[in-house]
C-alpha cells in the first residue's frame, strides 16, 4: 500500500512541474522560436525546457545529498531527494511528450527517456532507497547540459547564421573535453564504485537484486552511447579543422 500511497501525495508535485515544462516549452514554440524552420523549431524549444531542468537539476541535487549525512548507495531516499526525483521525472515526461509528438521513429531518444524514467520512478516508488546514487548519476549527466544545449542549438543555425557558427566553432572544443571528462572518467568511475558496492551486498536487504541490476544496465548503456556519441564528435571536428586547413593551404 505504501507505493500508491507515496505516488498519490506525489501527484500534484509531478504535475505541477509537468506543468511548468509545458509552458516553458510552448513559450519556446510559438514565441522565442516562431520564425525558425519547422523542422528545427521543436528540437530548440526541447533544448530550452532542457535548460531550466539540468542546470537547477544539479543545484538542488547537489543541495539534497549535501543535506544529507547519509551518503550512501542503500541510504533511504529523503524527501528533499524524493522532491529532486519528481522534478527530473517530470522533465523526462514532458521531453518523452516531445518525441513522441515529433520524433516518434527517434527510438534511441524515446528509449533513452523511458529507460531513465524507469530508473527514477523504482528508485522513488518501488524501493525508496538509492537516491544518493541517482543523483550523483543525475548531477553527472546533467552538469555538461547547459553547455550542450548551447551547442546543440549553435549546432542547427551555423549554416545560415555567422553568430552561431562562431559560437559552435569556439564552443565545440571546451565542450567536447569537458564532456569526455564527465562521461568518460568520471561516470564510469562512479559507476564503478556503485556497482562494487551493490555486488558486495550491502543493498539487498533494501534495494532487490533486479532493480540495482536493471540500474547498472541502464546506466551502463547510457555511458557507452555517449562515450560513442562524443568520439563521433571528435572525429567530425578533426575532420572540419582539417578541412579548413586545407583550403588556407590552397
Amino acid at each position: 500500500m505504501e507505493a500508491p500511497i507515496l505516488f498519490i501525495s506525489s501527484i500534484p508535485n509531478l504535475l505541477s512541474f509537468f506543468i511548468v515544462f509545458l509552458i516553458i516549452y510552448l513559450i519556446a514554440y510559438f514565441i522565442i522560436f516562431p520564425s525558425w524552420k519547422p523542422k528545427l523549431r521543436p528540437e530548440a524549444s526541447s533544448c530550452i525546457i532542457s535548460f531550466f531542468h539540468g542546470t537547477p537539476a544539479v543545484l538542488i541535487a547537489v543541495t539534497s545529498l549535501l543535506a544529507d549525512p547519509a551518503r550512501e548507495f542503500h541510504a533511504p531516499n529523503t524527501p528533499f531527494q524524493n522532491l529532486v526525483l519528481d522534478y527530473s521525472i517530470s522533465y523526462f515526461l514532458m521531453d518523452l511528450t516531445h518525441y513522441l509528438i515529433f520524433y516518434p521513429s527517434d527510438v534511441l531518444f524515446i528509449g533513452h527517456h523511458l529507460a531513465t524514467l524507469f530508473v527514477f520512478v523504482t528508485c522513488r516508488y518501488v524501493v525508496y532507497h538509492g537516491a544518493y546514487a541517482i543523483l550523483v548519476l543525475l548531477i553527472l549527466a546533467e552538469v555538461t547540459s547547459f553547455a550542450q544545449n548551447t551547442w546543440t542549438l549553435a549546432n542547427a543555425r551555423k549554416g545560415d547564421v555567422e553568430f552561431a557558427a562562431k559560437v559552435y566553432g569556439l564552443l565545440s572544443p571546451p565542450f567536447y573535453v569537458f564532456y569526455s571528462l564527465v562521461r568518460g572518467i568520471a561516470g564510469p568511475y562512479f559507476v564503478y564504485k556503485m556497482i562494487s558496492c551493490y555486488i558486495s551486498g550491502a543493498a539487498d536487504n533494501v534495494i532487490p537484486r533486479w532493480v540495482w541490476v536493471s540500474w547498472v544496465i541502464v546506466v551502463v548503456t547510457a555511458i557507452s552511447v555517449s562515450i560513442l556519441w562524443i568520439s563521433n564528435n571528435w572525429v567530425e571536428l578533426y575532420r572540419e579543422r582539417g578541412r579548413k586547413f586545407e583550403r588556407k593551404v590552397r
